[in-house]
């Protein structure tokens, strides 16, 4: 049985970039952001229900993202009823990811793990953390995402305090090499039982 590593971090704290570092040291990685993705893409599962919450969010057969983030931005209350149609179906995605993955560690890439309870089903959890200014800078160099727009993302999601607090590792990201330097150290903690 594979040991299941969940990953997470708050919005522009460089969790995909340790995701890729994972993924760079041979482990199969389950990600979160990809399987939405693929559920807003033409055809996804979640195009239509989407379509009946935010008609305007649905453009040529697609969810638009931008679109759908005005949507909420202009109505939070969009919010629950979005997360009870999109979130069951990203959990029957892992759940496929989880009974196929190889390997004596796998990794669950996930923004909202501690908020959705899926920490449970986790042997271990690191998070990726950085300063508040670096996160800042990060998402303000998104296209498209204002200081207002960031402000809202970030305040959605559990402080990343909490989520160091509640993790078994954390994974600085301030730079490359001390991310790569943490990755390598929490597969050798769980590989020599460390865990």
């Amino acid at each position: 049985m594979a040991f299941v590593l969940g990953l997470t971090g708050s919005i522009g704290m460089g969790k995909s970039t340790t995701a890729a570092m994972f993924r760079d040291e041979g482990l199969a990685v389950w990600d979160a952001d990809v399987a939405v993705h693929a559920l807003y893409a033409p055809g996804g599962a979640a195009v239509a229900p989407v379509a009946v919450l935010v008609p305007d969010a649905v453009v040529d057969g697609a969810v638009s993202r931008p679109a759908l983030r005005e949507a909420l931005e202009r109505d939070p209350s969009l919010f629950p009823r979005l997360e009870a149609v999109v979130h069951p179906l990203v959990a029957e995605d892992r759940a496929r990811f989880l009974a196929v993955a190889q390997g004596d560690i796998v990794v669950l890439d996930v923004p909202l793990l501690f908020e959705r309870g899926i920490d449970a089903d986790c042997d271990g959890v690191a998070v990726a953390s950085a300063r508040s200014e670096t996160q800042m800078a990060r998402l303000l160099a998104r296209p498209g995402l204002d200081r207002a727009g960031a402000a809202m993302l970030v305040a959605r999601q559990m402080p990343d305090a909490e989520k160091r607090a509640r993790a078994r590792w954390v994974v600085p990201t301030e730079t490359l090499e001390d991310a790569r330097v943490a990755v390598r150290q929490i597969l050798s903690d769980i590989r020599n039982g460390a865990a």
